[in-house]
Formats: C-alpha cells, structure tokens, sequence
C-alpha cells in the first residue's frame, strides 16, 4: 500500500502551482506548464468584425431601369430584339403600324405650311411698320399671329421626337412630304432588355409597356436584417459575397419593420462589374463592421468564462496572468476581442479550462 501511495504523492507536487487571487496571477513553472498540456500563441491583430450572415437580393438601381412604352396605339409589326439582348442607345427596339402616328405628321406639315404662309404677311408688314406705313397695333397682331404658328409647329415637331422620330427622320419628312404609319420605337438608354412585355402581331394601346431596359453598369443588393441585429450595422460597412472575391459597401440602413419577417432592409452597393453576378440573384452575404479602436482575433479555446465575465491567460515570467477582456465578435472558431493589449503578448490557446481550474480551486480554498 506505501510503494502505491509514494508516486500519487510526488505527482501531485509536481502539478502543484502558487495563485495570488487579488493579482489574478498563476505562478508556474516551465515544466508545469508542458505538463499541463498548455500551447502558447501570439494574438492576430484585426481591423474588422464579422457582424452576421444573411441572403441578399441583387437588384437595379431604380434610376437605372426603363420601361419602353408605345407612344401611340397601333399593331406591333416587328420585333427586334429579345430578352438579354445588350442595345445602344436609340436602337430601333420594335415597329408599331399607327394611324395616329400619320395624324401626327399630317398636323406638324400643316403647321409647317401656315407658317410659311404666314411668313411673307409677317415679313411685309415689319417692314411697313419699319417705314410709318401701318400702325403699330397692326404690327403686333401681324407679329403674334405668326409667333402662335411658330410654337404651334415646334409643338407637332416635339410630338414627333416623343413619337420616336429622329432629327434626320424629321428632315425628310419636311422634304418629301410623304406620310408613314409605320413608327420605330428606340431604346432611351445604353443597356440590356431584361424583359419583353409584348409579342409581334398583337394590337398595343397608348403607353402600353414593351419592354424594360436596364443599364447593369451598377448593381445593389438588398439584404434583410433581423430587426435585433441592426443597431450594430452602420453605412460604410462592408458587405462580402461568399464563395466569391465582390464585396460591396452598406449605403442605405431601413427604418422600418417588414411585418411579415421582421427584418429592416439594409441595401449595399456592389464594387465594381463582378462576373457572376446578375439581377434578381438571391446570394449569402457577410457584413463586416471597419473597427476603429484596437482589437485581436483569438480562438475561442483560449477564453475563460466566469461569473458572467470573459478573460484570457497571459503568459508572463512567473506564470499566467489572468486578464479580462471583452468580445465584440465571433467568426466560426475565433472570437474578436478588445482589451488593454498590445498584441505581442503570448496567450494560452489551449489549457485555459486546466488553467481555470487551478485559479479556482486554489482561489477558493485561500
């Protein structure tokens, strides 16, 4: 029974440490601490903090989409472009068979020609006026009257340019005189259809929508937040596409309350034109909070709880130093944490429970 008991004895001696409780200190020495089974390692200095994960939408900034609408009612007699398609600006996207598009060109003719007509009655009696020959009252109705045909045939002309004619298409119609009812419908911008809302052959009213044109140079995505996590989301914040080197930055944090999943909408725009990335897209998303004040990654091994309270064991020259910290963040494995640190200080990332155990019980029997 002695030659058993005589090893258990020694053993426990060599695991014997010395605690100060009011220090906070673990004195040990080397050959305890292998014996412990404790690994040391530096901290990882970071500049910013993974706040959460959340599915975002990929979307068009509103100022960037376009709906192309028939400027007069007609039957669509051609197609020239489908969903997909990249247009230039002022690309003929569709033709319309339009009666009233022959109206509008009868009228801007007619304007033109009381104009011209109107034009030597206008010039006369200026120059009448200029020698004493008339009155003025006679002047000034002469004058107004040709001023009203002049608005009259740039108002038929404007109508014209809505209408989707051209400077030049309007410059052979002043030539030729020779009414069309085939009207051409352009595309307002440079960009991609990314809808056709019409088929050939069918009859549209006025401002019937044809298609939707987008210019995908900038794209947002629009994330759903739980309403308890938006407090720690701040414009500026960056927003990392997984699986994938785009990122983009928060511009916009809601203010309401979606009542169906109560989420408040953060939207963020994307860097760049990243490929792979296309509107509509439902994609996971991170959002990084940039840190300002000092702060380092440790794993999650090294830390210590107790009494609500989160502390990390310093290495020092007699031992272990036991020194609160504060977390600010998690990612997988590793905690962010804030602290009164330097960063070149050596942690226990593995042993702290031993380490904790020790500072307990021998605190506690003190």
């Amino acid at each position: 029974m002695r030659s058993f008991l005589a090893p258990v004895v020694g053993l426990t001696a060599l695991f014997w440490v010395t605690v100060s409780v009011a220090e906070n200190a673990i004195q040990l020495s080397q050959e305890q601490i292998n014996h412990l089974g404790i690994n040391l390692s530096a901290m990882t200095v970071v500049k910013e903090i993974p706040i959460l994960k959340a599915p975002a939408k990929v979307v068009i900034p509103t100022a960037n989409e376009f709906v192309v609408s028939a400027s007069h009612a007609g039957v669509i007699t051609q197609l020239n472009v489908a969903t997909g398609d990249a247009v230039k600006k002022g690309q003929v996207l569709a033709q319309l068979n339009s009666p009233d598009f022959v109206s509008l060109q009868r009228q801007y003719l007619k304007a033109l020609t009381a104009m011209a007509l109107n034009l030597l009655a206008y010039e006369r009696d200026k120059k009448l006026w200029q020698e004493g020959v008339i009155a003025e009252r006679r002047w000034q109705e002469t004058s107004s009257q040709y001023n009203a045909l002049v608005f009259e045939a740039n108002e038929s002309k404007q109508l014209l340019q809505i209408s989707g004619m051209t400077s030049k298409d309007i410059e052979q119609l002043n030539k030729t005189h020779q009414l069309s009812s085939q009207l051409n419908l352009p595309a307002p911008i440079a960009g991609v259809v990314i809808e056709r809302l019409a088929l050939a052959g069918t009859r549209v009213d006025v401002l019937a929508p044809l298609f939707k044109i987008a210019n995908l140079e900038e794209l947002w995505l629009e994330i759903n937040v739980p309403h308890e996590r938006i407090g720690r989301i701040r414009v500026g914040d960056e927003v990392f596409i997984d699986n994938t080197s785009t990122s983009a930055d928060v511009m916009l944090v809601g203010q309401s309350v979606n009542p169906d999943n109560q989420t408040i909408p953060v939207r963020a725009k994307i860097r760049g034109k990243p490929p792979g990335i296309h509107p509509g897209q439902t994609i996971n998303t991170q959002i990084i909070e940039q840190i300002k004040t000092q702060a380092f990654r440790i794993p999650n091994t090294a830390i210590a709880q107790h009494e609500g309270k989160a502390y990390i064991f310093v290495r020092d020259t007699t031992g272990f130093k036991l020194i609160p910290i504060t977390i600010i963040g998690k990612e997988n494995e590793d905690s962010i944490i804030a602290g009164d640190f330097s960063g070149t200080e050596s942690i226990a990332i593995k042993g702290a429970v031993a380490l904790k155990a020790q500072w307990l019980g021998l605190g506690s029997a003190e």
